[in-house]
């Protein structure tokens, strides 16, 4: 099998090489400089001189708060270039694994989301993520679209990291703790992702969830209690919980990021995450 990856250089992408390593496939991850997946004619030679059975996309605009006043940044990388990557794997017979968000979501439901809730984004990430979605689904048969939540791991830019370097410059942080979701470690994302380059049936979206269903506060707690019990931190700082009211942001953010992976099982076998169990894990490495 030979396997494209795109977005190389984000927590993902990274997470996708360690897994492809330990594979026997043909595989190739590359960066924006090498495949800049909002240039047409970038996707088209990346594809054409790889010549990928599939191409799994993991580069997107992640900047939500940034993304409400660089709208044509994240719809170009979240929109347009989804839909070059599909019109090009439609013309060169390659299948197309993307990867989208819970922010294509409100956050209203009372029960996880299922794939064929209605989707209804709060801002421009969302609407940008969700837009990529249509586009590979009109140009690509051969596609899976995989949503997740709340992604960490030991690479980039990420909730847990950044709480242990404000744990460590901090005394005392407030946290928000009236938005929940399900924590989806990218290393455990990144190996469903590599199972699902195997299949050739069931085109369509699925859920990846991560896990039990903790707030961000509780998701905090549990990142400090760890580190302390690994020695990371001199001291632990105190957590106070808050209410997203008293923590605005440029983006409003879904209240409720719970997916319903379930149907992920039934179709392929692949369970969910375990966030939990992946912790100690990244934190034993950084």
């Amino acid at each position: 099998m030979r396997i494209l990856v795109t977005g190389a250089q984000g927590q993902l992408g990274r997470c996708l090489q360690d897994a492809l390593a330990e594979s026997a496939h043909d595989w190739r991850a590359l960066g924006r400089s090498a495949l800049d997946i909002a240039d047409s004619a970038s996707v088209a030679r990346a594809i054409e001189g790889f010549a990928p059975d599939v191409v799994i996309n993991a580069a997107a605009y992640t900047a939500v708060d940034r993304a409400e006043t660089e709208v044509d940044a994240a719809c170009r990388i979240n929109a347009e270039g989804p839909a070059h990557l599909a019109r090009a794997c439609q013309t060169h017979g390659a299948r197309l694994i993307h990867v989208s968000t819970d922010y294509v979501f409100d956050g209203d439901a009372e029960r996880p989301y299922r794939e064929e809730d209605t989707t209804r984004p709060l801002g421009v990430y969302g609407a940008s993520k969700l837009a990529g979605e249509r586009a590979v689904a009109e140009a690509c048969t051969q596609h899976l679209i995989v949503r997740v939540a709340w992604v960490f791991s030991e690479y980039g830019n990420n909730f847990l990291k950044t709480m242990l370097r404000l744990g460590a410059e901090r005394d005392s942080l407030g946290i928000v703790d009236d938005q929940q979701g399900t924590p989806t470690y990218a290393g455990d994302l990144a190996r469903a992702l590599v199972r699902l380059t195997e299949v050739n049936k069931g085109w369509g979206t699925y859920h990846f969830s991560g896990g039990r269903p903790v707030s961000w506060y509780r998701f905090a707690e549990a990142i400090f209690q760890e580190a302390a019990r690994q020695g990371k931190l001199e001291r632990v700082p105190t957590l106070n919980p808050i209410t997203t009211e008293e923590f605005p942001t440029p983006a409003a953010r879904p209240a409720w990021s719970v997916l319903d992976g379930s149907q992920l099982q039934s179709v392929f076998g692949i369970g969910q995450g375990d966030w939990e169990q992946a912790l100690a894990k990244v934190i034993a490495r950084l």
